[in-house]
């Protein structure tokens, strides 16, 4: 059975009142009675009620973090850099993975307001999120926004600069020799999907490369298998790319795989190039060119923004930070004319 305050003030032959106080740190609780009470939390593993005590203080010390997907190293590395600094502020983390899945980013936001979070950190679905954010709003929960921007939203937000990041991949590939670049890219209501369709038509368009609309295939962000069916699609044209740039690494993997099936070789047969590098990996072998981001640091700026709206350091309406990203080159890209020795 749960134990529970009672329990603790009856092995420590003290009352109730005297544990709570213990527990919360309140003073009038002799320095013997403090000592038995913590004894006896000790033996009996009480662990008190968080919630009860966050609500009667009108903080519960907890954040809701939501993400559209773990899996994607992206992601994983914002969470450890969100949750390292709530850890040292003292605030705890309750994590939701959308699977970008607009429902399930609705039924984690209704568990936040249920949890009485003190505030969320959020990388939304899509544009189409605005009407659940705002829900958050007339709760007076504050939130920021992270790698992903809502049109029409003014409040706090880290991005990356997706445009000048798109740009320089595919200024990567034509300065290789490449003419015929595909892209790989997600719904237009996905704000970095559509700032990276923008950069890849403004890097052809100044390079005097009319850009082709069946050269540009959506697919999933964190779904391979829907990335190597466009790819598929991609080099099934009669006059199929010689380099692709997919959204993220994810959508690259599935651009991989398509590769294989077509027996065609990365970079002798198909350019490849994305967002985001995959830390672990390019330890192992350093192959992709990427634009690397830096992830970590989205979430540990975040996190601080968000502390800052809980804390009420902050009056201005909307702050946002733009982490440029880097241009890491690799095997996957290389001349159209390469051939492996």
């Amino acid at each position: 059975m749960k134990v529970t305050i009672r329990d603790v003030a009856r092995l420590a032959g003290v009352s109730a009142m005297t544990v709570s106080r213990v527990i919360n740190g309140q003073p009038r609780v002799s320095d013997e009675a403090r000592r038995r009470v913590e004894a006896a939390v000790a033996e009996l593993g009480y662990i008190p009620n968080g919630l009860a005590r966050g609500l009667i203080r009108r903080q519960t010390k907890m954040i809701g973090l939501i993400v559209p997907d773990i899996a994607n190293p992206f992601f994983t590395l914002v969470v450890r850099g969100a949750e390292d600094v709530a850890w040292r502020a003292g605030y705890r983390v309750i994590l939701g993975n959308t699977q970008t899945d607009l429902e399930r980013e609705r039924a984690h936001l209704e568990d936040m307001l249920a949890f009485q979070v003190d505030g969320v950190l959020i990388a939304p679905v899509s544009d189409r999120s605005a009407p659940q954010l705002r829900a958050l709003g007339r709760n007076q929960v504050p939130f920021v926004l992270i790698d992903r921007s809502i049109a029409g939203f003014h409040g706090d937000l880290v991005q990356g600069d997706s445009v000048a990041g798109a740009r320089v991949l595919v200024e990567h590939l034509i300065g290789l020799g490449h003419r015929q670049i595909a892209m790989i890219t997600e719904p237009d209501d996905v704000s970095t999907a559509r700032d990276r369709l923008r950069g890849y038509r403004e890097a052809l368009e100044a390079a005097e490369i009319e850009p082709r609309t069946d050269f540009i295939a959506e697919a999933s962000a964190i779904r391979p298998r829907m990335a190597r069916d466009a790819a598929l699609r991609l080099l099934d044209l009669p006059k199929p790319p010689t380099a692709i740039f997919a959204l993220n690494n994810i959508a690259a993997s599935g651009v991989a795989e398509a590769a294989r099936e077509r027996h065609l070789a990365i970079p002798a047969d198909l350019g490849l190039v994305c967002f985001d590098d995959i830390e672990l990996a390019s330890r192992l072998d350093p192959f992709l060119t990427v634009l690397a981001q830096p992830a970590e640091t989205f979430g540990t700026i975040g996190m601080q923004l968000l502390l800052d709206r809980v804390a009420g350091r902050v009056s201005e309406r909307g702050r946002t930070v733009v982490l440029p990203g880097e241009l890491v080159a690799r095997a996957s890209a290389a001349s159209p004319a390469f051939r492996p020795a």
